[in-house]
């Protein structure tokens, strides 16, 4: 996910782990994106967000996001791992539960 500056990426970082919907974000200001936008090239300076969470908790994260979210349309994109460590796993079950 991305966000339009630090502040509103810790706000939602805090709203996400509050409602369990992920166990963890990581914040990594500084991310330079360009994109098109309604015919036009844009660029601009946002957040990364990288948000761990379990295939049940999809479905909450994107809804949460789209009710939290400033943008029209907001970056949610799921990557599936290949492997988890395993504690680091069972710590993620339980967070989002």
């Amino acid at each position: 996910m991305t966000a339009p500056d630090l502040a509103l990426a810790r706000s939602l970082a805090h709203a996400l782990v509050e409602q369990r919907c992920v166990a963890c974000v990581n914040l990594v200001p500084g991310v330079q994106s360009i994109y098109r936008w309604q015919g036009q090239i844009e660029e601009s300076s946002e957040v990364l967000l990288v948000a761990k969470t379990t295939a049940g908790r999809i479905a909450d994260l994107m809804r949460q996001l789209r009710e939290l979210h400033p943008y029209e349309v907001p970056e949610c994109v799921v990557l599936e791992p290949r492997d988890v460590e395993a504690k680091y796993k069972a710590w993620l079950i339980a967070e989002t539960e």
